[in-house]
């Protein structure tokens, strides 16, 4: 079989949506060239995004990726996190000094309210925070004066490497505190709240690597306790990005950094109980498939990015395909809104957009 022939019905059959009877691909967008990982991308809508990069940049888009202008270049800032309430007020996290090289950048967060055109640093209080690797917003909403009105909870983890530190605001990112979040893990790397109270943190516990293992944290108190809800067994691990389709149904990629090159099954992470228990599950047998971003369509059909490749299920995660996502494809942002037209964006070394193809 055509080698091309075969790559593309691969993708079209691998894609195919189940539960909507529709075909989606990952298209590659036009982007500026980056050697290595980017590591977050976020969308407000289906056409107006930006993305962030560990050169310091913030791209923006109007136009659903076909075009981008870069807003910022902020030499020696490496940026690890994006996160937008609307198309004016965002926020952009870095990963902060003496982790990677030529970063000599120390703020961890920085705000703009005129869509990407100035950013300045956030002031907060609390335990000092070295760096950022994921930011999560909440809109709750609220009685103002005898009508409906809307507070936006911001919430912020990091870093990987350690120290783990959480960052919280409950006024529009007007104010943050921080808090030291040593006493569960050693890392942080990302966090989903399903609302102002509840929520899931991707953790490791073990300051080595070669004595760290992948946790999932769980908190009901909007982040002032946390508890313990999955642990790995196997040493070199990390819990590295998680997704909920649903309230009930959750995933999470497991990160294996173990140099015996005989280990080679990769495993990832799902819970049908609102993330109260994690069951492992394998994603493939390969060494170097080391796995970044998690993102799904519904509770069965979705995608996980690894170091080489990406790969998709359509049942679930009791099988799995190759399918091209790129490399290093760290998030994966799938948006199903009001109407049920969904949208999503990923991002790794290149850009990626979810078509549908019918």
């Amino acid at each position: 079989m055509n080698q091309y022939f075969k790559w593309t019905l691969l993708i079209l059959i691998s894609i195919y949506n189940s539960s909507f009877g529709q075909y989606y691909i990952w298209e590659k967008l036009n982007t500026e060239s980056y050697k290595g990982k980017q590591d977050d991308v976020f969308f407000i809508d289906k056409n107006k995004g930006w993305y962030i990069n560990g050169f310091g940049k913030i791209y923006h888009t109007k136009d659903g990726g076909e075009t981008w202008t870069m807003q910022l270049e902020k030499k020696g800032t490496f940026f690890r996190c994006v996160s937008f309430i609307d198309s004016l007020t965002g926020f952009a996290g870095t990963v902060g000094t003496e982790y990677f090289p030529n970063v000599t950048d120390t703020i961890p967060l920085y705000k703009t309210i005129d869509g990407g055109k100035n950013w300045n640093p956030v002031n907060y209080f609390g335990n000092y925070v070295k760096g950022l690797c994921a930011i999560d917003i909440i809109k709750e909403e609220f009685i103002n004066h005898g009508e409906i009105g809307y507070k936006y909870h911001i919430f912020a983890v990091g870093r990987v490497g350690s120290p783990a530190n959480f960052m919280i605001s409950h006024d529009n990112g007007n104010s943050f505190k921080s808090m030291d979040m040593s006493k569960y893990c050693n890392g942080l790397y990302d966090i989903k709240m399903f609302n102002k109270r509840e929520g899931f943190a991707c953790a490791s516990i073990g300051e080595d690597i070669d004595k760290s293992h992948a946790c999932i944290l769980h908190t009901e108190n909007g982040g002032e306790t946390w508890e313990k809800v999955y642990e790995s067994q196997r040493p070199f691990e990390i819990s590295w990005k998680l997704f909920f389709p649903t309230e009930q149904t959750g995933y999470a990629t497991i990160q294996s950094y173990n140099p015996d090159t005989t280990v080679t099954i990769q495993h990832y992470l799902k819970s049908v109980n609102g993330g109260k228990k994690w069951k492992e599950g394998v994603l493939c047998d390969d060494y170097k498939a080391r796995s970044f971003g998690v993102g799904f369509i519904d509770e069965k059909n979705g995608f996980i990015g690894t170091m080489n490749t990406g790969y998709h299920t359509t049942d679930g995660g009791k099988s799995w395909q190759k399918i091209d996502l790129g490399k290093a494809c760290n998030k994966i942002r799938i948006v199903k809104q009001p109407n049920g037209e969904i949208y999503g964006y990923a991002i790794g070394i290149n850009v990626y957009k979810l078509k549908k193809t019918n």
